[in-house]
């Protein structure tokens, strides 16, 4: 090529170089840029460049793309799917959301979805948190919160993984149930020792006592003078894969099914008469006591944790709603994250509410 000309501007008409007539000698300098080899790096000195039409050579297309090896074709999940004839008749995404000028700067930064996983050695996680389609609609922030963690020390250590659903009827309740999940974790950490001993001795006893302690420093750890309204459900997991129980602490709607044998189980204690009807419990003070669940697991099994935001629907009448979550979770491998949120978006005619769900995969020895 010619040697660099000291910012000349390159001028004539391209006759005779094989470039359409109307083209500028410029547009001849910017092709001949682009066909500079990949590496090869121009200084911003213009260039007087001399083509001859036998010269130029235009870089054809391949005639069809050619994928590279173990490409997989793109796939576009689109809105979310639906059970019945019909989808809901919200709009199945975000609309409006709160304003930092609302004055409820924790509504206005709270996301409308949440996502988290997790894998222990055997043991995978997935959980989603999503605002509801009735509070996507008015623009309000989403209630629900969910924690997925580890708490105690490398030989007593538990995964905790923690919904709560903040109760509309309280002003509050979004900061509520999101203060509630962490304050839970911090204060069972300090117990994890214990729930550990008694998860080995199958002690139903002591499990309950340190569940009641355990929320009732949590509920301290909430802000006095605030509406707070929220439900809570604690799923405790050891890590040590030889400790096949489980315990469950509970305080209202929501809880844990267990999928065994392509079926969803509910994993709930039933009620009786030493204890309140869940329906109607609601921390910081609506309630009396923590429910203690203890169950034995086995691999292949699957946890699901939810608010009633999913655990409702998963409970109606018609099971086609518990049937496709059964197909798409019970398989021998956990989902993709994403894969699992777009399943967790399943849409059901009158199930509005706002959604947080947490699976647990364990894999076989």
């Amino acid at each position: 090529m010619s040697g660099p000309v000291n910012h000349e501007e390159p001028h004539g008409t391209g006759e005779g170089t094989g470039i359409p007539g109307h083209a500028q000698e410029g547009d001849i300098v910017d092709a001949y840029y682009a066909s500079l080899p990949p590496g090869v790096v121009a200084h911003e000195t213009t260039l007087r460049v001399h083509v001859q039409a036998d010269e130029w050579c235009t870089p054809q297309a391949p005639e069809s793309p050619v994928a590279s090896p173990g490409t997989k074709a793109e796939v576009l999940r689109g809105a979310p799917d639906h059970v019945g004839n019909r989808p809901p008749s919200y709009p199945p995404h975000p609309l409006s959301r709160p304003s930092v000028r609302d004055g409820d700067e924790f509504a206005a930064c709270t996301p409308a979805v949440l996502l988290d996983g997790a894998r222990l050695g055997r043991i995978t996680v997935r959980a989603a948190s999503v605002r509801g389609d009735s509070h996507n609609w008015e623009g309000s922030c989403r209630q629900d919160a969910m924690t997925v963690t580890r708490i105690g020390p490398p030989e007593a250590e538990l995964l905790l993984l923690a919904v709560a659903d903040g109760l509309g009827s309280a002003k509050s309740s979004h900061l509520g149930s999101f203060l509630i999940t962490g304050q839970a974790a911090i204060h069972l950490d300090q117990e994890a020792e214990s729930i550990h001993a008694a998860l080995r001795a199958q002690d139903e006893g002591e499990l309950r006592a340190i569940a009641n302690k355990a929320i009732v420093g949590a509920v301290s750890g909430l802000r006095l003078g605030q509406e707070h309204a929220t439900t809570l459900h604690v799923l405790l997991v050891p890590t040590d894969s030889s400790i096949r129980e489980r315990v469950l602490f509970s305080v209202g709607d929501g809880g844990l099914f267990v999928l065994r044998g392509g079926h969803w189980e509910h994993a709930n204690p039933a009620c009786d008469s030493s204890l309140l009807d869940t329906r109607t419990e609601a921390l910081p003070h609506s309630y009396r006591s923590v429910k203690s669940t203890l169950l034995r697991t086995v691999p292949g099994e699957v946890l699901l944790l939810g608010t009633d935001g999913i655990t409702n629907p998963l409970t109606q009448k018609d099971p086609e709603f518990a049937h496709r979550l059964a197909h798409a979770w019970g398989g021998p491998e956990a989902p993709s994250l994403s894969d699992f949120l777009w399943q967790a978006q399943t849409r059901a005619k009158s199930y509005d509410d706002d959604r947080t769900v947490i699976c647990v995969w364990e894999e076989g020895a």
